[in-house]
């Protein structure tokens, strides 16, 4: 068995799924569309697919976006589970009919999320009730996509996660990041914007611990779909 993970950048990968998805015995590759000699991947051949942050917005008109876009519709008419972070969030949420904005403040750093009480009864959520501090980098968000269910909100942004069907997620933060990604973010041009908006450097260890223990739970779960 194994996943696809799109990337848009070469400095956003996988973090703590990659643990979570070895431990099942599942391969991960990485599509990099962002890569003009890139081909467009055969999804069938994938159990699930995975798309990743980045720091361009989802409304951009970038000809892999919209490669991306249409493999989302794919995948989503196969049943194939799904699961975006951040910008991949943004995408699906998108391509489902939600629409994709500026959100009224950025969120870049330790922030808290609340779980809703459909996150209560979800796959993924279940038993975990808040609030959890966790990492955040993002200036768009989305509206809910038609029929879907908000899973968690935060005081800066109230759609932070949200479940479309029974294994479609999209979550806002980055659940994912590891403390040497975020000490490498702070580092890369393309966030340097960002991090000079910052009142100070962020603490990648922060909540780090805790981070991991949560990505463990719900990644495992979303691996439980595949």
């Amino acid at each position: 068995m194994k996943v696809l993970a799109f990337r848009h950048v070469p400095f956003e990968g996988v973090g703590h799924i990659g643990p979570v998805l070895q431990a099942r015995s599942i391969d991960l590759e990485y599509a990099d569309l962002y890569r003009e000699d890139a081909a467009s991947p055969d999804i069938s051949a994938y159990a699930g697919l995975i798309f990743l942050g980045g720091p361009m917005s989802a409304n951009d008109p970038l000809p892999y976006l919209e490669r991306e876009r249409a493999l989302i519709v794919q995948a989503a008419g196969r049943g194939q589970p799904l699961l975006g972070i951040c910008l991949g969030s943004q995408l699906i949420a998108r391509t489902l009919g939600g629409d994709v904005h500026r959100n009224g403040a950025k969120e870049i750093g330790w922030f808290d999320v609340h779980f809703t009480e459909a996150a209560a009864e979800d796959s993924l959520f279940a038993g975990i009730r808040g609030p959890e501090t966790v990492f955040h980098w993002h200036g768009d968000t989305w509206e809910l996509p038609p029929g879907a269910q908000r899973l968690a909100l935060s005081q800066a942004c109230r759609n932070q996660a949200f479940r479309a069907g029974s294994n479609i997620y999209g979550l806002q933060f980055h659940l994912e990041v590891t403390p040497e990604m975020i000490a490498d973010w702070q580092m890369q041009d393309e966030n340097c914007g960002d991090v000079r908006e910052l009142p100070a450097p962020l603490d990648p260890h922060a909540h780090s611990v805790r981070q991991c223990e949560l990505s463990q739970v719900v990644f495992g779960r979303w691996c439980a779909l595949l």
